[in-house]
C-alpha cells in the first residue's frame, strides 16, 4: 500500500481528509515525493510548484517544501512520519538491538511538539496502528517493528549516532543559519551519515521562507526547478490550504507586505540583509585572548545590557581606549533564570576591580539597576541610543578595524547574526534573528560607542575603593 491509497482507505488516513479536494495539492506533492504515478492535474500542481518539467520515476531522499503559514506543512510531516514509521520493514538494515528511528526537530523542542501532537493522534485513534505502540512517553512513541518516532533538538551534537529512517526538520528557515555555534548546514551533516544503510531514508525540511541564507535557500537556490535533484516544493498558503480566508492574507498584506509576502505567499525576503560579514568581524579578533587584565593608570569604561532574569541574559563588557581603538577587556553574561540582585552585586565586583564607579546600561530598563547598583556603589547611567543605532554605529569601526575584540566564539556569532531590516516608509532597524540572541553583542556595541572617537574622551572612572570600619 502506497501513502496516497493510505489516505483513502476509511480503516486508515482517510477520516482526517473530509474534505478531499482542498488536500488535492497536497496530494499532488506526496505522488511526486515518494515517486508515484501522476493524473494530469496532479503533473500540472507538481510541474507549478517545482518549477520542473519531468515527473519523477522514484521516492525522493531528500525535500524541501517552502510553504507559506497555515499551509498544512505541519500534519503532513506527521502523516509521513507515521507512514515511513508504521509500513516501511527497516529490520533487515538494523544490527540485533538496534532501532530505526523518526526524528522530528525544529528550532526548539516545543516547535517539535506540534508535529508530535499529530502524529499521535494517527497512532492512537486507528485502530490498527496503535496495535503497533508498546511505549509511549511525552516526545517518543516506541513501536513494536523496531521503529521509534521521537522529537529531538537542532543540534549537531545529539543528533549523532542514530540511525534514521527519516528525519523531519520544521521550520528550518529559522534555525540558526552559518552565523552561530550549531549552523543548520552542520546539523544537517550530522545527520545524513545516519541515513547512509537505510535505502528508502528521507529528510524533509519545511518551512515558510525567510532571509536569503542558510540550507533551506541554498536548497532552493541549487535546486528549483532542476529535474532529477533533490526535490522542491515551493507554495503559497492558499495553494495548500484554500480553507485560509483570503481576507486575513489582504489585511497582512495590507499591515506590512514584507512580512506577510514570506509567512503567506512564500516569498523570500528582499527586506533583511546581514549586517557584516565574518571575515570583517574575526578580523577584529585577538587570537587566543579571552580576558585582559586591568593595567594601572588606564581609565576604564562598562556597558551593561540588564535582565529580569526570565528570558534574556544579563551582560556586561568592559573596556578602554588605545589611540583610536576601542579595546574590549571582559566580558560577562549570565543566562536565566537567575536573580537580577545577585548578578548585580557579581558584576559590581567585576566593575570594581577595573576602578569602574560608573557603568551605561539599555534605557528600556526601568529604575530597578539604578537601584541594584546604587547599592553597591556603582552609578546607573542610561545609555544615549537605542540598540539599533548602536549597532549602525559598531558597523564602520568594525569595517576600520579599530575595535579590537576578545577570542570569544558567542559574542563573534552574535554580531555577525545581526540583521538589517527595513520597514515599511524607509526606518532601518538592526536586531537580532529569530530564535538568536544578542545580549552579548548589545553591551559590547554600547561599549565601543562610549570608546569611539567620535565622542568626547572618557571619563576617566578608575577609583580607588577603601575599605572603611
Amino acid at each position: 500500500m502506497n501513502i496516497l491509497e493510505a489516505c483513502e482507505s476509511k480503516l486508515l488516513f482517510a477520516p482526517w481528509f473530509k474534505n478531499r479536494a482542498t488536500y488535492e495539492a497536497w496530494f499532488a506533492f506526496l505522488a511526486a515525493l515518494f515517486g508515484l504515478p501522476m493524473s494530469d492535474e496532479q503533473l500540472a500542481l507538481y510541474k507549478h510548484h517545482t518549477g520542473r518539467t519531468e515527473a519523477p520515476t522514484e521516492a525522493s531522499s531528500e525535500a524541501w517544501l517552502i510553504v507559506g503559514r497555515r499551509g498544512g506543512k505541519s500534519f503532513i510531516m506527521a502523516l509521513i512520519a507515521v507512514f515511513l514509521a508504521c509500513f516501511f520493514d527497516y529490520r533487515q538494515y538494523l544490527a540485533p538491538g538496534e532501532k530505526a528511528t523518526v526524528l522530528v526537530i525544529a528550532a526548539d523542542r516545543r516547535q517539535a511538539r506540534v508535529i508530535v501532537r499529530y502524529v499521535r493522534a494517527l497512532l492512537t485513534q486507528i485502530p490498527s496502528l496503535k496495535l503497533l505502540v508498546d511505549r509511549e512517553t511525552s516526545d517518543t512513541f516506541e513501536l513494536t517493528n523496531s521503529v521509534v518516532i521521537e522529537v529531538g533538538t537542532a543540534s549537531f551534537r545529539s543528533t549523532r549516532g542514530y540511525t534514521y529512517a527519516a528525519v523531519l526538520a520544521d521550520e528550518i528557515a529559522f534555525w540558526r543559519t552559518d552565523d552561530a555555534a550549531e549552523p543548520d548546514y552542520a546539523i544537517l551533516d550530522a545527520i545524513r551519515p545516519g541515513m547512509a544503510t537505510v535505502p528508502t531514508a528521507m529528510l524533509l525540511c519545511a518551512s515558510s521562507p525567510y532571509s536569503r541564507k542558510g540550507a533551506l535557500w541554498d536548497a532552493f537556490r541549487r535546486y528549483w526547478g532542476k529535474d532529477g535533484s533533490s526535490l522542491v516544493w515551493k507554495a503559497t498558503t492558499r495553494e495548500m490550504n484554500p480553507t485560509v480566508r483570503q481576507s486575513v492574507i489582504d489585511a497582512a498584506l495590507e499591515r506590512d507586505h514584507a512580512v506577510a509576502s514570506a509567512e503567506y505567499l512564500a516569498e523570500w525576503r528582499s527586506d533583511i540583509e546581514a549586517f557584516v560579514t565574518r571575515e570583517v568581524v574575526e578580523a577584529c579578533v585577538t587570537p587566543n585572548v579571552t580576558e585582559r587584565p586591568r593595567v594601572n593608570g588606564t581609565a576604564y569604561s562598562a556597558f551593561v545590557d540588564p535582565s529580569g532574569g526570565s528570558n534574556d541574559s544579563m551582560t556586561l563588557a568592559v573596556g578602554h581606549r588605545e589611540g583610536r581603538n576601542a579595546v574590549l577587556d571582559a566580558t560577562r553574561e549570565r543566562k536565566p533564570p537567575f536573580s537580577p540582585e545577585g548578578v548585580v552585586a557579581d558584576f559590581s565586583v567585576l566593575l570594581k576591580s577595573y576602578g569602574i564607579a560608573s557603568v551605561r546600561g539599555d534605557r528600556y530598563a526601568g529604575e530597578w539597576p539604578r537601584e541594584q547598583f546604587r547599592k553597591h556603589g556603582i552609578e546607573y547611567r542610561v545609555a544615549d541610543k537605542p540598540r539599533s543605532d548602536l549597532y549602525r554605529d559598531l558597523l564602520p569601526l568594525l569595517n576600520s578595524r579599530t575595535v579590537d575584540l576578545l577570542d570569544d566564539d558567542k559574542l563573534v556569532n552574535q554580531i555577525v547574526g545581526l540583521e538589517r531590516r527595513v520597514a515599511r516608509g524607509g526606518k532601518e532597524s538592526i536586531d537580532h534573528g529569530p530564535n538568536a540572541h544578542d545580549d552579548l553583542a548589545n553591551s559590547v556595541a554600547g561599549l565601543v560607542e562610549m570608546l569611539s572617537p567620535s565622542r568626547q574622551a572618557p571619563v576617566a572612572y578608575s577609583v580607588t575603593f577603601r575599605r572603611t570600619f
